[in-house]
């Protein structure tokens, strides 16, 4: 579910078809993502799963869409 939930998010953040985007989607090589997207990115997460402000140490760890799942299963539940 949060993998659908994120799909649709980052589809229409990047401005990519949804079916392109798998767990090992890489947001700096795949979607071409700066700095600038993933804070945008990260405001939409915060509004969609309902969770605090991703932190600088907590966006660096995450390089690829899989990696970004398992941290919001961390946090959601």
């Amino acid at each position: 579910m949060i993998f659908e939930k994120l799909k649709s998010l980052i589809a229409e953040q990047f401005n990519v078809d949804e079916d392109s985007i798998t767990m090992e989607t890489s947001f700096a090589d795949d979607l071409n993502a700066d700095s600038v997207d993933l804070v945008d990115l990260s405001m939409a997460l915060e509004e969609e799963f309902g969770i605090d402000e991703l932190t600088e140490e907590e966006t660096a760890s995450i390089s690829t869409v899989g990696d970004l799942v398992r941290f919001l299963q961390g946090k959601v539940d």
